[in-house]
Protein backbone atom coordinates (compact mmCIF):
# COMPACT_ATOMS: atom_id res chain seq x y z
CA UNK A 1 0.00 0.00 0.00
CA UNK A 2 1.54 3.30 -1.02
CA UNK A 3 0.78 5.95 1.40
CA UNK A 4 0.88 8.55 -1.39
CA UNK A 5 -2.75 9.06 -2.34
CA UNK A 6 -3.08 11.28 -5.32
CA UNK A 7 -6.44 13.09 -4.33
CA UNK A 8 -9.07 14.87 -5.69
CA UNK A 9 -7.71 16.65 -9.85
CA UNK A 10 -4.20 14.66 -9.32
CA UNK A 11 -3.23 16.59 -6.53
CA UNK A 12 -0.03 14.78 -4.83
CA UNK A 13 0.11 14.64 -0.83
CA UNK A 14 2.63 13.45 1.74
CA UNK A 15 2.43 11.51 3.98
CA UNK A 16 2.27 14.04 6.75
CA UNK A 17 -0.70 16.16 4.64
CA UNK A 18 1.90 19.33 5.09
CA UNK A 19 2.80 19.02 1.22
CA UNK A 20 0.52 19.04 -1.86
CA UNK A 21 1.20 19.69 -5.11
CA UNK A 22 -0.34 19.00 -8.90
CA UNK A 23 2.04 17.95 -11.87
CA UNK A 24 1.10 18.01 -15.00
CA UNK A 25 1.47 14.34 -15.46
CA UNK A 26 2.43 11.05 -13.93
CA UNK A 27 4.30 8.67 -15.32
CA UNK A 28 4.64 5.14 -13.87
CA UNK A 29 7.52 3.63 -15.75
CA UNK A 30 7.54 -0.19 -15.92
CA UNK A 31 11.14 -0.54 -16.97
CA UNK A 32 14.50 1.43 -16.60
CA UNK A 33 14.01 2.24 -20.40
CA UNK A 34 10.53 3.33 -20.04
CA UNK A 35 11.76 5.39 -16.75
CA UNK A 36 14.39 7.02 -19.50
CA UNK A 37 11.73 8.06 -22.35
CA UNK A 38 9.99 9.47 -19.91
CA UNK A 39 12.64 12.03 -18.67
CA UNK A 40 13.70 12.89 -22.60
CA UNK A 41 10.18 13.49 -23.29
CA UNK A 42 9.86 15.49 -20.33
CA UNK A 43 13.04 17.59 -21.32
CA UNK A 44 11.55 18.03 -25.15
CA UNK A 45 8.34 19.30 -23.19
CA UNK A 46 9.88 21.55 -21.02
CA UNK A 47 8.54 19.87 -18.06
CA UNK A 48 10.61 19.12 -14.40
CA UNK A 49 11.06 16.04 -13.38
CA UNK A 50 10.59 13.93 -9.75
CA UNK A 51 10.26 11.04 -8.96
CA UNK A 52 8.27 10.39 -5.35
CA UNK A 53 8.56 7.03 -2.90
CA UNK A 54 5.75 6.81 -0.28
CA UNK A 55 5.81 10.47 0.34
CA UNK A 56 7.27 10.03 3.47
CA UNK A 57 9.37 13.08 3.50
CA UNK A 58 7.91 16.41 5.33
CA UNK A 59 9.63 18.21 3.21
CA UNK A 60 8.30 19.79 -0.57
CA UNK A 61 11.49 17.30 -2.01
CA UNK A 62 9.19 15.47 -3.79
CA UNK A 63 6.92 18.19 -5.53
CA UNK A 64 6.52 19.42 -8.76
CA UNK A 65 4.06 20.99 -11.49
CA UNK A 66 5.79 18.64 -13.93
CA UNK A 67 6.22 15.23 -14.21
CA UNK A 68 5.64 12.98 -10.98
CA UNK A 69 7.64 9.60 -11.27
CA UNK A 70 6.32 6.90 -9.11
CA UNK A 71 8.46 3.79 -9.12
CA UNK A 72 6.01 1.21 -7.74
CA UNK A 73 5.84 -0.94 -10.60
CA UNK A 74 10.06 -0.56 -10.60
CA UNK A 75 10.07 -3.11 -7.32
CA UNK A 76 11.46 -6.44 -6.65
CA UNK A 77 14.67 -8.12 -5.83
CA UNK A 78 17.15 -8.25 -9.52
CA UNK A 79 19.82 -10.37 -8.03
CA UNK A 80 21.40 -11.78 -4.50
CA UNK A 81 25.20 -12.49 -4.79
CA UNK A 82 26.01 -14.10 -1.55
CA UNK A 83 29.91 -14.87 -1.91
CA UNK A 84 29.76 -10.70 -2.12
CA UNK A 85 26.98 -10.41 0.52
CA UNK A 86 25.26 -7.92 -1.98
CA UNK A 87 21.71 -7.23 -2.89
CA UNK A 88 20.53 -5.47 -6.04
CA UNK A 89 16.58 -3.93 -5.64
CA UNK A 90 14.72 -2.18 -7.82
CA UNK A 91 13.97 1.51 -6.64
CA UNK A 92 10.87 1.68 -5.77
CA UNK A 93 10.76 -1.24 -3.46
CA UNK A 94 9.56 -0.91 -0.02
CA UNK A 95 11.76 -1.31 2.56
CA UNK A 96 9.30 -3.38 4.65
CA UNK A 97 9.41 -5.60 1.71
CA UNK A 98 13.00 -5.98 1.10
CA UNK A 99 13.22 -6.69 4.71
CA UNK A 100 10.75 -9.42 4.48
CA UNK A 101 12.44 -11.02 1.13
CA UNK A 102 15.74 -11.17 3.02
CA UNK A 103 14.71 -12.67 6.08
CA UNK A 104 13.53 -15.46 3.76
CA UNK A 105 16.50 -15.77 1.93
CA UNK A 106 18.33 -15.51 5.24
CA UNK A 107 19.64 -12.40 5.05
CA UNK A 108 19.62 -8.88 6.82
CA UNK A 109 20.89 -5.00 6.24
CA UNK A 110 23.07 -4.51 9.13
CA UNK A 111 20.89 -1.30 10.41
CA UNK A 112 18.12 0.19 9.85
CA UNK A 113 15.40 3.57 10.68
CA UNK A 114 12.58 2.60 12.82
CA UNK A 115 10.06 2.97 9.81
CA UNK A 116 10.02 0.78 6.57
CA UNK A 117 7.02 2.21 4.91
CA UNK A 118 9.38 4.02 2.31
CA UNK A 119 10.77 2.97 -0.76
CA UNK A 120 14.25 2.41 -0.60
CA UNK A 121 15.66 4.88 -3.40
CA UNK A 122 13.49 7.26 -1.51
CA UNK A 123 14.83 6.54 2.07
CA UNK A 124 18.76 6.52 1.00
CA UNK A 125 18.18 9.39 -1.16
CA UNK A 126 17.14 11.47 1.93
CA UNK A 127 20.15 10.22 4.20
CA UNK A 128 17.07 8.07 6.31
CA UNK A 129 18.85 6.16 9.20
CA UNK A 130 18.40 4.46 12.59
CA UNK A 131 20.72 4.58 15.54
CA UNK A 132 24.03 3.15 15.76
CA UNK A 133 27.42 2.61 17.45
CA UNK A 134 29.57 1.33 14.68
CA UNK A 135 27.05 0.99 11.98
CA UNK A 136 25.39 4.09 10.05
CA UNK A 137 22.15 5.19 8.10
CA UNK A 138 20.97 2.89 5.08
CA UNK A 139 22.70 4.99 2.63
CA UNK A 140 25.81 4.33 3.97
CA UNK A 141 25.08 0.63 3.25
CA UNK A 142 24.97 0.91 -0.91
CA UNK A 143 27.57 -0.57 -2.63
CA UNK A 144 26.17 0.03 -6.18
CA UNK A 145 23.97 2.42 -7.54
CA UNK A 146 22.49 2.67 -10.82
CA UNK A 147 20.41 5.92 -12.06
CA UNK A 148 19.01 7.50 -15.21
CA UNK A 149 20.11 10.96 -16.01
CA UNK A 150 18.96 14.49 -17.36
CA UNK A 151 19.76 13.14 -20.88
CA UNK A 152 18.27 10.06 -20.55
CA UNK A 153 21.45 8.16 -19.97
CA UNK A 154 21.67 5.19 -17.40
CA UNK A 155 24.78 5.56 -14.98
CA UNK A 156 26.02 2.96 -12.54
CA UNK A 157 28.65 4.19 -10.09
CA UNK A 158 30.31 2.21 -7.21
CA UNK A 159 33.79 2.48 -5.39
CA UNK A 160 35.39 2.09 -8.45
CA UNK A 161 33.03 2.68 -11.52
CA UNK A 162 32.48 6.90 -11.22
CA UNK A 163 33.59 6.68 -7.99
CA UNK A 164 32.97 10.64 -7.62
CA UNK A 165 29.20 10.24 -8.51
CA UNK A 166 29.00 7.45 -5.50
CA UNK A 167 29.73 9.92 -3.55
CA UNK A 168 27.17 12.56 -3.39
CA UNK A 169 24.02 10.09 -5.30
CA UNK A 170 23.98 7.46 -2.39
CA UNK A 171 22.40 10.88 -0.69
CA UNK A 172 21.56 12.55 -3.78
CA UNK A 173 18.27 14.55 -2.76
CA UNK A 174 16.59 13.50 -6.18
CA UNK A 175 18.81 16.18 -7.65
CA UNK A 176 21.35 14.23 -9.91
CA UNK A 177 18.92 11.95 -11.37
CA UNK A 178 16.28 8.88 -10.93
CA UNK A 179 17.41 6.42 -9.09
CA UNK A 180 16.26 2.97 -10.80
CA UNK A 181 18.22 0.29 -8.68
CA UNK A 182 20.19 0.27 -5.66
CA UNK A 183 23.01 -2.41 -4.57
CA UNK A 184 22.96 -3.27 -0.45
CA UNK A 185 25.58 -4.76 1.50
CA UNK A 186 23.87 -7.47 3.12
CA UNK A 187 24.37 -10.32 5.89
CA UNK A 188 23.39 -13.36 7.37
CA UNK A 189 20.50 -12.64 8.97
CA UNK A 190 21.55 -12.56 13.03
CA UNK A 191 18.97 -12.08 16.16
CA UNK A 192 19.31 -8.63 18.09
CA UNK A 193 18.14 -8.19 21.98
CA UNK A 194 16.46 -5.47 22.65
CA UNK A 195 16.02 -4.36 26.03
CA UNK A 196 13.53 -1.06 26.69
CA UNK A 197 13.36 0.31 30.25
CA UNK A 198 12.16 3.94 31.62
CA UNK A 199 15.06 6.06 32.75
CA UNK A 200 15.29 9.49 34.05
CA UNK A 201 16.31 12.74 31.54
CA UNK A 202 19.04 13.46 33.88
CA UNK A 203 20.46 9.78 34.25
CA UNK A 204 20.40 9.81 30.58
CA UNK A 205 22.37 12.66 29.99
CA UNK A 206 25.04 12.11 32.83
CA UNK A 207 25.38 8.89 31.40
CA UNK A 208 25.38 9.23 27.60
CA UNK A 209 28.70 8.48 26.78
CA UNK A 210 28.63 4.87 28.54
CA UNK A 211 25.29 4.12 27.37
CA UNK A 212 26.51 5.00 23.36
CA UNK A 213 29.85 2.95 24.23
CA UNK A 214 28.73 -0.03 25.47
CA UNK A 215 25.39 -0.65 22.93
CA UNK A 216 25.92 -1.46 19.55
CA UNK A 217 22.57 0.74 18.93
CA UNK A 218 21.12 3.13 21.74
CA UNK A 219 18.34 5.04 21.41
CA UNK A 220 15.78 6.99 23.80
CA UNK A 221 12.71 9.65 23.90
CA UNK A 222 11.90 12.18 26.26
CA UNK A 223 8.45 13.17 26.76
CA UNK A 224 8.55 17.04 27.03
CA UNK A 225 6.97 18.62 30.42
CA UNK A 226 8.44 15.41 32.05
CA UNK A 227 11.74 13.96 33.61
CA UNK A 228 11.24 10.66 32.20
CA UNK A 229 12.85 8.75 28.98
CA UNK A 230 12.07 5.83 27.59
CA UNK A 231 15.83 4.20 26.58
CA UNK A 232 16.04 1.33 23.83
CA UNK A 233 19.57 -0.68 23.84
CA UNK A 234 19.48 -2.94 20.95
CA UNK A 235 22.52 -5.56 20.71
CA UNK A 236 23.54 -8.88 18.58
CA UNK A 237 22.65 -11.78 20.26
CA UNK A 238 23.40 -15.64 20.36
CA UNK A 239 19.87 -16.18 20.92
CA UNK A 240 17.79 -18.02 21.41
CA UNK A 241 14.75 -16.11 20.10
CA UNK A 242 12.16 -14.68 22.50
CA UNK A 243 9.73 -12.26 20.60
CA UNK A 244 7.51 -9.96 21.99
CA UNK A 245 4.22 -12.42 22.49
CA UNK A 246 1.03 -11.11 20.07
CA UNK A 247 -1.08 -10.29 23.06
CA UNK A 248 1.92 -8.47 24.40
CA UNK A 249 2.59 -6.81 21.49
CA UNK A 250 -0.40 -5.74 20.66
CA UNK A 251 -0.99 -4.28 24.17
CA UNK A 252 2.16 -2.92 24.16
CA UNK A 253 2.61 -1.68 20.51
CA UNK A 254 -1.06 -0.82 19.31
CA UNK A 255 -2.71 -0.34 22.97
CA UNK A 256 0.05 1.67 25.13
CA UNK A 257 2.36 3.24 21.93
CA UNK A 258 -0.46 4.30 19.37
CA UNK A 259 -3.94 3.92 21.06
CA UNK A 260 -2.91 5.65 24.87
CA UNK A 261 -0.93 8.30 22.17
CA UNK A 262 -3.90 8.71 20.04
CA UNK A 263 -6.02 9.42 22.96
CA UNK A 264 -3.30 11.66 24.38
CA UNK A 265 -3.57 13.30 21.12
CA UNK A 266 -7.31 14.20 20.35
CA UNK A 267 -7.51 15.03 24.12
CA UNK A 268 -4.47 17.60 23.72
CA UNK A 269 -5.78 18.89 20.57
CA UNK A 270 -9.35 19.85 22.30
CA UNK A 271 -7.40 20.78 25.63
CA UNK A 272 -4.02 21.97 25.20
CA UNK A 273 -3.36 22.31 28.67
CA UNK A 274 -3.78 19.13 30.07
CA UNK A 275 -0.73 18.23 27.73
CA UNK A 276 1.48 18.06 30.76
CA UNK A 277 -0.57 16.01 32.82
CA UNK A 278 -1.40 13.46 29.50
CA UNK A 279 2.63 13.44 29.32
CA UNK A 280 3.11 12.39 32.79
CA UNK A 281 0.93 9.36 32.19
CA UNK A 282 2.09 8.27 28.72
CA UNK A 283 5.26 8.24 30.00
CA UNK A 284 5.18 5.79 33.13
CA UNK A 285 2.63 3.74 30.56
CA UNK A 286 5.30 1.99 29.08
CA UNK A 287 6.87 -0.97 31.34
CA UNK A 288 10.50 -1.92 31.43
CA UNK A 289 10.41 -5.32 28.69
CA UNK A 290 13.28 -6.83 27.04
CA UNK A 291 12.72 -9.63 23.98
CA UNK A 292 15.35 -11.28 20.78
CA UNK A 293 14.35 -11.31 17.40
CA UNK A 294 15.38 -10.95 13.99
CA UNK A 295 16.92 -7.38 13.00
CA UNK A 296 13.50 -5.78 11.10
CA UNK A 297 11.09 -6.90 13.80
CA UNK A 298 13.41 -5.14 16.58
CA UNK A 299 14.65 -2.11 14.66
CA UNK A 300 11.23 -0.93 13.22
CA UNK A 301 7.99 -0.29 14.07
CA UNK A 302 4.44 0.60 13.10
CA UNK A 303 3.61 4.10 13.30
CA UNK A 304 -0.58 4.76 13.29
CA UNK A 305 -0.69 8.50 14.58
CA UNK A 306 0.26 10.65 11.29
CA UNK A 307 2.64 13.58 12.93
CA UNK A 308 4.95 16.12 11.16
CA UNK A 309 8.97 16.24 12.13
CA UNK A 310 12.08 18.27 12.36
CA UNK A 311 15.52 16.49 13.29
CA UNK A 312 19.07 17.93 12.92
CA UNK A 313 22.01 15.78 13.16
CA UNK A 314 24.66 18.11 15.96
CA UNK A 315 28.22 17.01 16.78
CA UNK A 316 28.22 13.62 19.04
CA UNK A 317 29.57 15.56 21.46
CA UNK A 318 27.73 18.42 21.93
CA UNK A 319 24.20 16.16 22.05
CA UNK A 320 23.88 16.61 25.86
CA UNK A 321 24.06 20.38 26.15
CA UNK A 322 21.71 20.72 23.08
CA UNK A 323 19.36 18.71 25.40
CA UNK A 324 19.43 20.63 28.06
CA UNK A 325 18.63 23.42 25.95
CA UNK A 326 16.04 22.10 24.46
CA UNK A 327 14.86 21.09 27.87
CA UNK A 328 14.98 25.11 29.47
CA UNK A 329 13.31 26.56 26.31
CA UNK A 330 10.49 23.91 26.59
CA UNK A 331 10.01 24.76 30.04
CA UNK A 332 10.12 28.31 29.85
CA UNK A 333 7.86 28.76 26.17
CA UNK A 334 4.47 28.09 27.71
CA UNK A 335 4.88 25.58 24.57
CA UNK A 336 2.43 22.03 25.15
CA UNK A 337 4.00 19.38 23.13
CA UNK A 338 2.73 15.94 23.31
CA UNK A 339 5.12 14.28 21.34
CA UNK A 340 8.16 12.90 22.76
CA UNK A 341 11.73 13.69 21.29
CA UNK A 342 13.58 11.19 19.85
CA UNK A 343 17.82 11.12 20.40
CA UNK A 344 19.71 8.64 17.86
CA UNK A 345 23.54 8.50 16.82
CA UNK A 346 25.55 7.64 13.84
CA UNK A 347 29.21 6.92 13.12
CA UNK A 348 30.68 9.77 10.84
CA UNK A 349 30.58 8.37 6.92
CA UNK A 350 32.39 9.51 3.55
CA UNK A 351 28.88 10.48 2.06
CA UNK A 352 29.01 14.03 0.32
CA UNK A 353 25.79 15.32 1.49
CA UNK A 354 25.17 12.89 4.42
CA UNK A 355 24.04 14.26 7.84
CA UNK A 356 26.56 12.37 9.19
CA UNK A 357 29.31 13.46 6.59
CA UNK A 358 32.71 13.41 8.37
CA UNK A 359 31.27 13.72 11.36
CA UNK A 360 30.24 11.50 14.27
CA UNK A 361 26.68 12.57 15.14
CA UNK A 362 23.82 12.85 17.01
CA UNK A 363 20.22 13.10 16.04
CA UNK A 364 17.18 15.19 17.97
CA UNK A 365 13.58 14.97 16.56
CA UNK A 366 10.70 16.91 17.68
CA UNK A 367 7.66 16.14 16.28
CA UNK A 368 4.03 17.62 16.50
CA UNK A 369 0.28 15.98 15.50
CA UNK A 370 -0.53 16.16 12.18
CA UNK A 371 -2.68 19.49 11.59
CA UNK A 372 -1.20 21.34 14.57
CA UNK A 373 0.38 24.26 14.80
CA UNK A 374 4.50 23.52 14.75
CA UNK A 375 5.65 26.73 13.34
CA UNK A 376 6.88 28.33 16.89
CA UNK A 377 8.12 25.01 18.45
CA UNK A 378 10.19 23.94 15.14
CA UNK A 379 11.45 27.53 15.14
CA UNK A 380 12.69 27.51 18.97
CA UNK A 381 14.04 24.19 18.65
CA UNK A 382 15.94 25.16 15.54
CA UNK A 383 17.52 28.18 16.92
CA UNK A 384 19.31 25.72 19.26
CA UNK A 385 19.91 23.47 16.60
CA UNK A 386 21.37 25.59 14.34
CA UNK A 387 23.83 27.33 17.60
CA UNK A 388 25.62 23.58 17.67
CA UNK A 389 25.95 23.63 13.51
CA UNK A 390 23.06 21.06 13.32
CA UNK A 391 22.24 19.95 9.82
CA UNK A 392 18.68 19.71 9.16
CA UNK A 393 17.54 15.61 8.03
CA UNK A 394 16.85 16.54 4.28
CA UNK A 395 13.30 15.08 4.28
CA UNK A 396 12.09 16.44 7.76
CA UNK A 397 10.96 20.77 8.02
CA UNK A 398 13.65 23.05 8.30
CA UNK A 399 14.38 26.31 7.18
CA UNK A 400 18.10 26.20 6.05
CA UNK A 401 19.52 27.29 2.80
CA UNK A 402 22.20 26.91 0.51
CA UNK A 403 24.45 29.93 2.23
CA UNK A 404 23.79 28.23 6.11
CA UNK A 405 23.99 24.45 4.26
CA UNK A 406 27.59 25.48 2.32
CA UNK A 407 28.62 26.57 5.54
CA UNK A 408 28.18 23.00 7.87
CA UNK A 409 29.04 20.77 5.22
CA UNK A 410 32.43 21.12 4.12
CA UNK A 411 32.44 18.94 0.74
CA UNK A 412 29.00 20.90 -0.37
CA UNK A 413 30.49 22.67 -3.29
CA UNK A 414 31.70 19.23 -4.38
CA UNK A 415 27.92 18.38 -4.69
CA UNK A 416 26.69 21.12 -6.53
CA UNK A 417 29.40 20.96 -9.04
CA UNK A 418 28.67 17.19 -9.80
CA UNK A 419 24.94 18.72 -10.16
CA UNK A 420 26.60 21.20 -12.34
CA UNK A 421 27.98 18.27 -14.70
CA UNK A 422 24.73 16.17 -14.80
CA UNK A 423 22.05 18.64 -14.37
CA UNK A 424 23.22 21.43 -15.99
CA UNK A 425 19.19 22.65 -17.14
CA UNK A 426 18.24 21.66 -13.85
CA UNK A 427 15.48 19.15 -15.55
CA UNK A 428 15.31 17.65 -11.62
CA UNK A 429 14.99 21.27 -10.06
CA UNK A 430 11.73 22.15 -8.00
CA UNK A 431 11.38 25.01 -4.98
CA UNK A 432 13.06 22.68 -2.06
CA UNK A 433 16.19 21.94 -3.99
CA UNK A 434 16.36 25.56 -5.09
CA UNK A 435 16.68 27.03 -1.97
CA UNK A 436 19.04 23.80 -0.20
CA UNK A 437 21.60 23.58 -3.24
CA UNK A 438 21.13 27.57 -4.62
CA UNK A 439 20.20 28.08 -8.01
Amino acid sequence: MSSTASGKNGTWRNWGGNVAARPAREVAPASVEELAAAIRRAAEDGLKVKAVGSGHSFTSIAATDGVLIRPQLLTGIRHIDREAGTVTVEAGTPLKRLNVALAREGLSLANMGDIMEQTVSGATSTGTHGTGRDSASIAAQIKALELVTADGSVLTCSEKENPEVFAAARIGLGALGVVTAITFAVEPIFLLTAREEPMPFARVLAEFDELWTENEHFEFYWFPHTGSTNTKRNNRSAGPEKPVGQLAGWFEDELLSNGVFQMAQWVGRAVPATIPAIAQVSSKALSARTYTDIPYKVFTSPRRVRFVEMEYAVPREAVVETLRELKAMVERSGLRVSFPVEVRTAPADDITLSTASGRDSAYIAVHMVKGTPFQRYFTSAERIFTAHEGRPHWGKIHTRDAEYLAGVYPRFEEFTALRDRLDPDRLFQNDYLRRVLGA
